[in-house]
C-alpha cells in the first residue's frame, strides 16, 4: 500500500492541471494496453479489448465484454480543481514590476493563494514553421510567481475586521522586476524557453501551487497537497482499471473523468456535454443492441460518482451536522441531500454499503446542516442524462478548495479497494 500512496503522490505532481491529468491518465492506460481512440475518426472496435478516449482535459476508458453488454459498471469523477486562470492579455506593468492578470476559476479559498510560489501551467496553441497548429502542455515551475499580501502595518483596520480581497485589484501575481516594458511579452519569452514555435495563437493557462505533496502526522497517516479535490477519486478509479486483466462477459466497465466540474460542467467536455453519450452510442451500435436491450442494460447499471466531501474540522464543529460528520480515516463516505444536490438514493447507498460489507471496509455518511445548502457533483447531471442509478461517494477531506488540502492515507487505500472490487465483482 506504500507503493499505492507513493504512486498517488507522483500522479499529483505530474497533474498540475486537468490537461496534464488527462495526459497522465492516457499514458498510464496506454502502458496497460488500452488503445487510444479519437472522437472525430471512425472507430474499429473489437470485443475483449480495452480503450480510452481523450478530449482536452476530459478522458474516458472502457473495456468491451465478450458478449453483448447487459449492464454497466461506471465510475465518474472530475479532473479539474479551483485555480486562478490567466486572462487572454495577461501581461501588464506597474512601477518596476511585471504582473500577470488572472481571473478566478471555480471557488478557491483565495487567502491560501497569497504569498505562495505559483507556476504557470496548462495548454498552449501555437504554429510551427509550416504554419500548422500545434498543442503543447507546459508547466513553468522554474519561474514561479507570487501574489503579495499587504502587510498589517499598512491597513491595521482591515486586519482587525478580516481581510476582504477584490478579485480584480488584489490577485495579480508579481512575475518579474523590470524598469521598462519588455520587448518580448513576458509569457511568450517564458514559453520559448520551453517549446519551439513560430507564433503563439492562444492558451488555457493557470496559476498552480508548486508545493509538493507531503505526508503529515506522527506515522505519516495523512497527506497534504493541492488538487486532492478531485485527483483522489481519479487515481483510485485509474488504479481500479489497472487491475482489470481478463475481459468481462456481459458487464461494460466505464471510467469517466470530466473537466470543468468546478465551473458547473456545462461545457463541450463537461459532465453536461454529450461526451459520454457519444461514446456510449458507438458501443451500443457496435454490439447491435436493440432499443429494448439497451434500455434494460441502462436500468441494470450502477454509477459511482466519486468526489471528495467535507471531513470534520475540529476547530469548526458547529458548522457540521453532528450525526453526519465524516472523520479523516473513517473510511469512504456516501453523500446525501434531500434536494438531490447529490444523486444518492436509499437503494444506491445500499449497493455501496453491501460492497463495503463484503470487503470489510468502514463506511461513513455525510449530510449538510439543514441551514446550509449543499454543493453538488457530476452525479446528478449524469443520472439525469441516461437514468442510470448513481451514488455520490468519496473521501472526506479538510480545507476543500485550498491550495493545501488534507486527507487520511488509509481512506485513499480504502477507496481504491472499493472501486477495484466494484469493477471486478461477479456479474449478476
Amino acid at each position: 500500500m506504500i507503493h499505492l500512496l507513493e504512486d498517488f503522490c507522483d500522479f499529483l505532481t505530474d497533474s498540475p492541471t486537468s490537461y496534464h491529468a488527462a495526459l497522465e491518465i492516457s499514458e498510464r492506460l496506454a502502458s496497460l494496453d488500452y488503445t487510444p481512440l479519437v472522437m472525430d475518426k471512425p472507430w474499429k472496435l473489437e470485443k475483449e479489448k480495452k480503450y480510452f478516449v481523450m478530449l482536452e482535459g476530459s478522458i474516458a476508458s472502457f473495456i468491451l465484454p465478450k458478449k453483448k453488454p447487459t449492464q454497466m459498471s461506471i465510475i465518474g469523477s472530475h479532473t479539474d480543481s479551483p485555480a486562478l486562470k490567466l486572462k487572454p492579455h495577461p501581461e501588464f506593468h506597474k512601477s518596476n514590476m511585471q504582473l500577470v492578470g488572472v481571473e478566478v476559476y471555480g471557488g478557491p479559498i483565495l487567502p491560501t493563494w497569497f504569498n505562495r510560489d505559483l507556476a504557470i501551467a496548462g495548454q498552449v496553441i501555437v504554429t510551427n514553421k509550416k504554419g500548422e497548429k500545434e498543442k503543447h502542455l507546459v508547466f513553468l515551475s522554474d519561474t514561479p510567481l507570487l501574489i503579495p499580501l499587504l502587510a498589517p502595518h499598512l491597513d491595521r483596520e482591515a486586519y482587525k475586521k478580516g481581510l476582504v480581497f477584490n478579485k480584480q485589484d488584489h490577485l495579480a501575481p508579481i512575475a518579474s522586476l523590470k524598469e521598462e516594458k519588455l520587448d518580448t511579452p513576458y509569457l511568450e519569452e517564458l514559453l520559448r524557453r520551453e517549446i519551439t514555435f513560430e507564433k503563439l495563437l492562444d492558451f488555457d493557462l493557470f496559476l498552480v501551487p508548486i508545493d509538493p505533496p507531503r505526508y503529515l502526522g506522527k506515522d505519516h497517516e495523512m497527506l497534504a497537497s493541492y488538487r486532492l479535490d478531485n485527483l483522489t477519486s481519479v487515481h483510485a478509479a485509474l488504479a481500479a482499471f489497472g487491475h482489470y486483466k481478463d475481459p468481462p462477459t456481459h458487464t461494460l466497465p466505464l471510467g469517466l473523468f470530466w473537466d470543468h466540474e468546478e465551473v458547473g460542467s456545462s461545457t463541450r467536455i463537461g459532465a453536461a456535454s454529450p461526451f459520454f453519450e457519444d461514446i456510449y452510442r458507438r458501443i451500443v451500435s457496435f454490439y447491435g443492441l436493440s432499443q429494448e436491450e439497451e434500455t434494460i442494460a441502462r436500468h441494470k447499471s450502477l454509477c459511482l460518482s466519486v468526489d471528495v466531501t467535507h471531513a470534520l474540522n475540529p476547530n469548526y464543529e458547529k458548522k457540521y451536522d453532528p450525526n453526519h460528520s465524516p472523520l479523516l480515516g473513517g473510511g469512504v463516505t456516501v453523500k446525501y441531500n434531500a434536494n438531490q444536490r447529490y444523486s444518492t438514493s436509499g437503494f444506491g447507498a445500499a449497493c455501496v454499503a453491501q460492497l463495503c460489507d463484503q470487503l470489510d471496509l468502514k463506511l461513513q455518511k455525510f449530510a449538510n446542516r439543514s441551514d446550509n445548502p449543499a454543493g453538488s457533483t457530476v452525479g446528478p447531471l449524469f443520472a439525469t442524462k441516461l437514468g442510470i442509478e448513481t451514488v455520490d461517494i468519496g473521501l472526506a477531506q479538510l480545507s476543500m478548495h485550498a491550495t493545501r488540502e488534507v486527507i487520511a492515507c488509509q481512506d485513499q487505500i480504502d477507496l481504491t479497494a472499493l472501486l477495484t472490487y466494484f469493477l471486478l465483482r461477479e456479474e449478476k
